[in-house]
């Protein structure tokens, strides 16, 4: 079980398959430099003193966990995810104790600036219904026809946001809006999604846009890069 005298708990969703990496792993454990990307991406939460324990939700039959010094951590826990990423995030909720907030984040973002983390962190002291880091679109942006590669019309893109993660909330308003979704059949995307459909208004929290989440083969060379660009940084 998590310590549950830490005020923030992280989940970490790493349950997934990544298909469109088209590699024989998940892309959760593709390496950038001598770390996988789910490495990259808890010690980017770690590294901040509010969050005390990290919760892995990985595939009943994951076969590269336990291989990974992350698996030996204290600081870490690790959980059975589900299907889908709400069961998985529920998962890890579960094993989150009496924490108050909780922080979901992709286990493949590896390029969590800790300035945005710490910058979501401190909407704590004001906020009770949490929120996300979000870059605000910058592209134009058009809608296709369903099941067609035609443009049906281009999308005003004033005030769309991208939805990054981390993503936090307090534990139990997060457990019972992904619970109420569920068994009503919503649509969850992400944690945020969950509240909304419960009549919530999370936070956006303007974050920087190299927070990428490696999906295709082309992003690992970006992330590799930015998170060159973020340890020579950290290192000045």
């Amino acid at each position: 079980m998590a310590d549950s005298s830490q005020d923030v708990i992280a989940v970490i969703p790493a349950a997934g398959i990544g298909s469109r990496m088209q590699t024989e792993c998940p892309k959760q454990y593709l390496h950038i430099g001598d770390k996988t990307i789910l490495e990259h991406a808890v010690a980017s939460l770690m590294a901040h003193p509010r969050v005390g324990q990290t919760i892995v939700a990985v595939s009943p039959n994951d076969a590269y966990f336990s291989s990974l010094p992350l698996a030996s951590d204290p600081r870490v826990t690790v959980v059975t995810g589900g299907k889908q990423r709400a069961d998985s995030v529920l998962a890890g909720l579960q094993a989150a104790g009496d924490a108050k907030w909780v922080l979901v984040h992709d286990a493949a973002r590896p390029c969590l600036h800790p300035d945005d983390l710490e910058n979501l962190l401190a909407i704590i002291a004001t906020s009770k219904v949490g929120g996300i880091l979000a870059a605000p679109v910058r592209d134009t942006m058009k809608r296709g026809e369903p099941g067609k590669a035609l443009i049906a019309h281009t999308v005003d893109r004033e005030d769309l946001w991208h939805a990054l993660t981390p993503q936090l909330f307090p534990l139990e308003l997060l457990r019972s809006c992904l619970l109420r979704a569920l068994d009503e059949g919503a649509t969850i995307t992400d944690e945020a999604s969950a509240l909304e459909y419960c009549g919530f208004h999370p936070e956006l929290i303007s974050a920087r846009a190299d927070n990428i989440k490696v999906t295709r083969p082309e992003d690992l060379a970006l992330a590799a890069f930015y998170l060159t660009r973020l340890t020579q940084t950290e290192n000045l």
